[in-house]
């Protein structure tokens, strides 16, 4: 059975000192393709890196709207070069945020030394990486928190992929996945909605079409935290869980279970979905 996680960050520090370790994982569990997710300018040259050493990954370069407001002035010459050097390269992990703006607390460690880019800049820079994709032909990686109703609104208005794009660990309302999936979204479920406290987010996956539906870790964020992880990592000095990336096989086991189907066949359709959308 082979397994397929839409959005990663394999780059990320966390797990950089554990890469051999999670690489003889993944490879047990018969991984078969891997979003890596670039955020910044400074992390697309680790992603490159992977990509060149695990033939299962596919890179992915974008500047994140966390990372929107501390963008070097040369980063859209940095990805378009990125895009025409790497075939194999698609665009994200790029999109809006206004959680950043309007609920995180002043001093959240995640958001420590980065300007809180306000909407319209963020909006900017996605939507000149959006069309950059459209431009090339590249499925995009979609982040958003708290902005859904500017995410349409763009995606209405501006060129997007023919291949379509990925609103990864989707959390908006169930009302607009029709709406979405009309612009050629696929949407991923994330594992941590398999905790009893998620029926929100978990439930609105019974709406999700079949032929649009992936998996994601997000390592080495969002850990499972139930029964289904089934891989450990050290965990951070302050405590934090470190999600890893082997856990996709619990993603899958969760999910199928969540819908009742059988996991094999869950599998087939997100490969089916997967190679649609990436390769």
């Amino acid at each position: 059975m082979k397994l397929y996680d839409a959005h990663l960050h394999l780059q990320d520090e966390w797990l950089l000192p554990h890469l051999d370790r999670i690489a003889a994982d993944l490879a047990a569990i018969g991984i078969a393709g891997a979003v890596v997710n670039g955020t910044t300018p400074d992390d697309w040259p680790q992603v490159s890196a992977l990509a060149g050493r695990f033939p299962w990954v596919v890179p992915s370069y974008g500047v994140h709207p966390w990372d929107c407001g501390n963008r070097p002035t040369d980063w859209q010459g940095r990805l378009e070069s990125r895009l025409a050097t790497e075939p194999r390269a698609r665009v994200g992990e790029i999109g809006l945020d206004r959680w950043i703006l309007d609920r995180a607390k002043p001093d959240d460690p995640r958001l420590t030394g980065l300007r809180r880019a306000p909407l319209d800049e963020q909006l900017e820079v996605f939507v000149w990486q959006l069309e950059l994709a459209a431009t090339h032909g590249l499925a995009v990686s979609i982040h958003c928190i708290d902005a859904w109703g500017a995410l349409l609104d763009a995606l209405r208005t501006v060129k997007r992929p023919v291949q379509g794009f990925l609103l990864h660990a989707y959390a908006g309302p169930v009302e607009m996945i029709k709406t979405f999936a009309d612009l050629g979204a696929y949407f991923s479920f994330n594992g941590s909605y398999l905790d009893p406290k998620r029926d929100t987010q978990r439930n609105v996956f019974k709406s999700v079409p079949a032929d649009r539906l992936l998996v994601e870790t997000d390592a080495p964020a969002m850990p499972l935290r139930n029964g289904w992880r089934r891989h450990e990592l050290p965990v951070q000095p302050d405590g934090t869980l470190v999600n890893h990336p082997a856990n996709i096989a619990g993603v899958y086991a969760g999910l199928s279970d969540f819908l009742g189907q059988r996991v094999d066949m869950l599998a087939a359709q997100v490969e089916q979905n997967f190679t649609r959308l990436y390769l």
